[in-house]
Formats: structure tokens, C-alpha cells, sequence
């Protein structure tokens, strides 16, 4: 007879198990795909590459919910303390008036998500919404004189906006919503040009995937001769930007419809944040070779005696 006593699971294993339920389950796709409709029909204009934070460079969302968390966990502070109910009351009340444009800008871009992000979405943003209603519960119970009360449902509000918290930190992080899925390419090509082809392969107009160093890159040669090359993972969600359609000089994602500049790869229109790496080309011998700019690669610290030495080198046999 087997005594060995069982290992328990740690409950950080088991809350990760929970969570990769959550992703996996199908059960709320059709609320989802009618949510994410409505969302995509808002007629919200230039706004909506605004909410997603193409201006600042990466998701606005978790900046603009810094307000609403503050201002409630700071009333939360208020209300262990005597005679400050006012304060808290008035900080319940600013977190509400600035839960609704953070709410509007996660809900455009949990609608340009996977099909798992957005599962694990809707359970953040409910927890979000169970908070706010029990924050509206609470400045009404304060507004009405009834203290004890709206100081028991601001903590059962802090309660739901820690587990939303922890909800946006797993899409965040683990499902990498909102990172930029094109930052690693300096990192990973190689320094000096690479040939990836003879010019006769690139059909004018025509997207065109080729891999460096393991790295995929969109090339096209315009009409008039040029080339241009990008990385060809879209840094929004990795789209193949190589299936994608080029007009007037941009290439559009196929998967969510960012649009980027094929000359620098700016990012012309959201969802996405980042702009893609672009790489110089130039003809060698009727032969496209690309390299990623100077000013682009990471910087490295400058080694010492042999390890300088090594260093110019190998720089030098890149070049």
C-alpha cells in the first residue's frame, strides 16, 4: 500500500489552471462575437485610433485606469480613518466620473483581440462593472447618510477591482494584449546586409515573405523600382502582414487592419501601437539585400582588452 502522502498543487498552479480554463472555453463566443460587433460599429472616427493609443505609443487603457483605481483604493485609506467619509465619498465619486472613457478605450481594444484574450476580457470587464456598480451602491449610501453602509460596499468594490486587476495583468502579460510582437527583430538579426533574393522574384505591388536570421520580413518593390522590406510580423497580434493588401504604399494587416507605411514602417492606422522595423535595402547584382538601420540596433556595452577585441571582430565580420 502506497503511503506517500500527495503533493498538493500550489494555489498559484491552480488559479493559472482556472485561468487557462477560461481561455479555452467556448461558452461565452456568442455573447463575445455580438459584443465585439457592437463595439466595432461605434461611429467613433479618428477617436478610435486615439482609444487604442497610437499617439503614445502603446495601449492608453492601463494609464487612463490608473484614475478610477486610485481614487478608490486612496477612499478605501479615507474610510479606515474617522470623520474622513466626505473625502472618500468624493474620491468614490471621481473614480466613477473616470471609470467610463478608461472602460471605452479597453473595450476597443479587447474588440481587435484573439479569440482568447477576449474570453479572459469579458471576465475582467464584468468584474470591472460588478465594481463600479457596487461604487455607484456605496456614494448612494453615502449621499443618503447611511456611512457604514457605503464604506462596507467601497471594500467589496476595491474586492472586484483587485480581481479585475489581476484579470487585465494576465492579458497583459501571459496573453501579451497591447505588447509590441515586433520588438524582438533588433535583437534578433544579425548586424550588415543579407541577400534575400534576385530582384526578379519581387512582383511590383505584391507583398512577399522572406525570413532572416529565423525573422520573417515583408518585401515589396514598387512600380517605379524601389524596395521596401519590413518585419513581417504585425506588432500588434503578429498578423502576416505578407497576406495582407499594399495600396498607396502602405500594407494593412489582415487579421485586425493596422495599417503601415511601407517606407518606414510607421503605423498609419491602429489597432496597433508600434510601428514595424523597417530595414534598408539596396540591388546588388540584380539581388535585394536588406539591413536593419544603425540607429535601430540595441546598444551593446563596449567590452574591454580581448573581449573588445572579439567584439570588433565579429563586427566586422557581420559588415
Amino acid at each position: 500500500m502506497n503511503t506517500t502522502p500527495r503533493r498538493r498543487r500550489p494555489k498559484q498552479i491552480r488559479l493559472l489552471e482556472l485561468l487557462d480554463r477560461l481561455e479555452r472555453s467556448p461558452r461565452a463566443d456568442p455573447l463575445i462575437d455580438a459584443l465585439r460587433s457592437g463595439v466595432r460599429a461605434l461611429p467613433l472616427g479618428p477617436g478610435r485610433d486615439a482609444l487604442h493609443g497610437r499617439w503614445l505609443g502603446h495601449p492608453v487603457h492601463p494609464l487612463m485606469v490608473q484614475v478610477p483605481i486610485g481614487s478608490w483604493l486612496s477612499a478605501a485609506v479615507l474610510d479606515t480613518l474617522p470623520g474622513r467619509s466626505r473625502e472618500a465619498g468624493l474620491l468614490v465619486g471621481v473614480g466613477l466620473a473616470t471609470a467610463a472613457p478608461a472602460a471605452l478605450a479597453g473595450a476597443v481594444d479587447w474588440a481587435e483581440l484573439h479569440r482568447e484574450q477576449t474570453r479572459v476580457g469579458l471576465v475582467h470587464a464584468m468584474a470591472n462593472l460588478a465594481a463600479v456598480g457596487l461604487y455607484a451602491t456605496s456614494l448612494a449610501c453615502r449621499l443618503g447618510g447611511r456611512a457604514a453602509a457605503g464604506r462596507a460596499y467601497g471594500f467589496l468594490g476595491l474586492t472586484a477591482v483587485g480581481l479585475g486587476g489581476m484579470l487585465g495583468g494576465h492579458l497583459a502579460y501571459r496573453q501579451a494584449s497591447g505588447a509590441n510582437h515586433a520588438e524582438e527583430v533588433p535583437h534578433v538579426v544579425r548586424e550588415g546586409w543579407h541577400r534575400i533574393g534576385a530582384v526578379s522574384e519581387f512582383p511590383a505591388e505584391q507583398p512577399v515573405r522572406r525570413v532572416v536570421d529565423d525573422v520573417p520580413v515583408l518585401v515589396v518593390r514598387r512600380t517605379g523600382g524601389a524596395v521596401h522590406a519590413l518585419a513581417e510580423r504585425c506588432s500588434h497580434l503578429a498578423g502576416p502582414l505578407s497576406e495582407g493588401t499594399v495600396s498607396e504604399g502602405c500594407v494593412r494587416c489582415p487579421w485586425h487592419g493596422s495599417v503601415f507605411r511601407l517606407s518606414d514602417g510607421w503605423n498609419v492606422h491602429g489597432p496597433a501601437t508600434a510601428p514595424q522595423p523597417a530595414f534598408e535595402t539596396r540591388v546588388v547584382d540584380g539581388h535585394v539585400e536588406i539591413r536593419l538601420p544603425r540607429h535601430d540596433r540595441p546598444r551593446r556595452r563596449h567590452a574591454s582588452g580581448a573581449g573588445a577585441g572579439a567584439t570588433a571582430l565579429l563586427r566586422r565580420h557581420h559588415d
